[in-house]
């Protein structure tokens, strides 16, 4: 049998050994009506307890899109509200988001979306001069394992919400009870400049302990 082998430099400070939704309720807990998410442009907050209850319907949305642990959802936007959603959420469900460039052109988005299988992709409508609908639309007959696009902003975002009523809320807590901290929950492309683009997956645990220790570097206050 194989485990799992943990190694670290000379500090002290423990690493976090959390899911990412473990972590996110207890802040809740600890800061529900502190803000978590201000997104300028539009003007929406969310105060923490607003925020995990965002994620929460979003989680048992993709839950009841057929989205099992371990199934690619990719996320193909600019920085936007519904970017952070989508990363606790998949989290929440062991999904594994892959973090698709905003700059990609139609063959980028072609290899990405069958070398990591993604099945769901979450877009935006459109950045610079991309229209990112007629760029899925070049490439998706090319892509088998692509069964659901869901774009911000559009009226397929909202259809995606309303199936969340299907899932209870105890039936998410059923597949969280399921997740490790070393279960797989993200994928990251390198830029590709000198061949097709690279991906490295990384773990709650990588995640909340590279957040984690940033914020200790920088002396963030609660």
């Amino acid at each position: 049998m194989s485990e799992l082998s943990y190694a670290h430099g000379t500090g002290t400070t423990e690493l976090l050994d959390d899911t990412i939704g473990r972590n996110l309720d207890r802040a809740v807990e600890a800061f529900g009506e502190r803000e978590a998410l201000v997104d300028v442009v539009s003007g929406r907050r969310w105060t923490y307890s607003e925020f995990g209850a965002a994620v929460g319907e979003l989680a048992r949305a993709l839950m009841a899109s057929g989205v099992a642990k371990g199934d690619r959802v990719g996320i193909w936007a600019i920085n936007c509200p519904e970017w952070v959603l989508m990363q606790y959420a998949t989290a929440r469900v062991g999904a594994v988001m892959v973090n698709v460039n905003p700059a990609y052109r139609a063959h980028e988005l072609e290899y990405v979306l069958k070398q990591a299988g993604i099945s769901i992709l979450v877009a935006s409508l459109s950045h610079r001069s991309s229209d990112y609908r007629a760029l899925v639309g070049q490439v998706r007959a090319n892509c088998p394992a692509l069964r659901a696009v869901h774009y911000i902003g559009d009226p397929s975002w909202d259809e995606l919400l309303a199936t969340a009523g299907s899932v209870t809320v105890e039936q998410l807590a059923a597949r969280e009870a399921e997740l490790s901290c070393d279960d797989p929950i993200n994928i990251q492309y390198t830029s590709g400049t000198t061949g097709f683009p690279k991906g490295a997956t990384l773990s709650h645990h990588n995640i909340l302990n590279n957040g984690y220790f940033v914020g200790e570097l920088v002396a963030y206050t609660e």
